[in-house]
């Protein structure tokens, strides 16, 4: 087993990287360079982990031959251009949410993607923890049966300290909202467990701080499978809370409610009666925990890159959640019901900033 090099590429959320993801596996990486613009910030990240590459230089991590891994945790603005630029110089990638700003910018990594050397996996950390991965194993084994209703809640706070940040609450660098940057989680969470939805209204609006972008949003799904699903989302709300509630035929799973790690235990796991809860005790009676967020997905990066599993995340994925962003923005530019999948006939499809009244 190698150990893979890691660049990465912003040292906000960059760091929280490297606490969950790589410090939990140094059989498995070395954070060999850190690279940011803010020469403090880069200074204090680097000391406090003792990580003696540092540089303000994109461009020179892409020609740094030792490095096999660049992980991108920069504005969501910039990276688009990042991504294919890493791909094309033969790295394999990692990137924070969102993976881009427009289903025509996905679709264009997915083309470079084609004849990359090394492998993009977009972030989306939630999806791991025991309780959602139970639930997951469950629904694979049939035992839920006929999916009937779900609600998702991303009820989080943001206040005006926080867009203080320059590229924050801005359409021009953060691409989006509370749907963009905070309940993409939770909604990712729902596509991986219920698969994806087939009609979507949806409405947002800016309620909370005096931003461009929206900070409240309600949406109503129809989804392939037959359920439905509501989601609500908002920076306003006094007592932050994640949750997903599904009801299936024989399953009820509702998360636990922790804004920030809501795929971990405890979830609630109601079975219709004993011979359906018999049937989950013989799936998950076994069961040994998992680490949650960063440090399982990196876990399962590594493996996929050893040739020993999946991607654990892919750019499909990343398409699917940010196809639901588009369905939402563009239902409530124009007040109607939207079909997915979202192509080049719609008119979100090139930039979803763009207004179609």
């Amino acid at each position: 087993m190698s150990i893979k090099r890691v660049a990465i590429i912003g040292c906000g959320i960059g760091r929280s990287h490297i606490v969950e993801g790589y410090l939990p596996h140094p059989d498995k990486f070395e954070v060999a360079i850190l690279c940011d613009l803010n020469e403090a910030r880069l200074a204090e990240v680097a000391d406090e982990f003792g990580i003696a590459g540092r540089t303000t230089s994109f461009a020179e991590v892409l020609t740094d031959e030792s490095i096999d891994i660049v992980d991108i945790c920069t504005p969501p603005g910039i990276h688009l251009e990042q991504v294919v630029a890493a791909l094309q110089a033969g790295k394999h990638v990692i990137c924070e949410k969102p993976l881009t700003g427009s289903l025509s910018g996905v679709d264009e990594i997915m083309r470079v993607e084609k004849t990359a050397k090394g492998v993009l996996m977009p972030i989306f950390q939630y999806r791991y923890g025991d309780g959602v991965e139970k639930a997951k194993r469950i629904i694979e084994a049939g035992i839920a049966g006929k999916p009937y209703m779900g609600s998702v809640e991303t009820f989080w706070l943001r206040t005006p300290a926080y867009y203080a940040v320059p590229w924050r609450g801005k359409w021009a660098t953060e691409l989006g909202g509370v749907l963009v940057t905070h309940a993409l989680h939770l909604h990712d969470m729902l596509l991986h467990l219920m698969g994806p939805a087939t009609r979507v209204f949806g409405r947002v609006a800016t309620r909370v701080n005096d931003i461009e972008v929206e900070d409240c949003a309600s949406a109503s799904l129809q989804m392939e499978n037959g359920a439905f699903v509501s989601l609500s989302c908002t920076l306003g709300s006094q007592q932050e809370i994640s949750r997903l509630r599904l009801h299936f035929e024989n399953v009820t799973f509702e998360s636990n409610h922790q804004a920030y790690s809501p795929g971990k235990d405890p979830w609630t796991i109601l079975a219709a009666n004993d011979e359906v809860q018999r049937r989950i005790d013989a799936v998950i009676g076994d069961w040994q925990p998992v680490a949650p967020r960063f440090t399982t997905q990196m876990a399962h990066f590594h493996a996929h890159l050893e040739g020993n599993g999946p991607l654990p995340v892919s750019t499909q994925d990343a398409r699917r959640a940010l196809e639901l962003v588009t369905a939402i923005y563009q239902s409530s530019d124009s007040g109607q019901d939207i079909a997915l999948p979202v192509g080049p006939d719609s008119p979100k499809y090139a930039d979803w900033r763009a207004r179609t009244r």
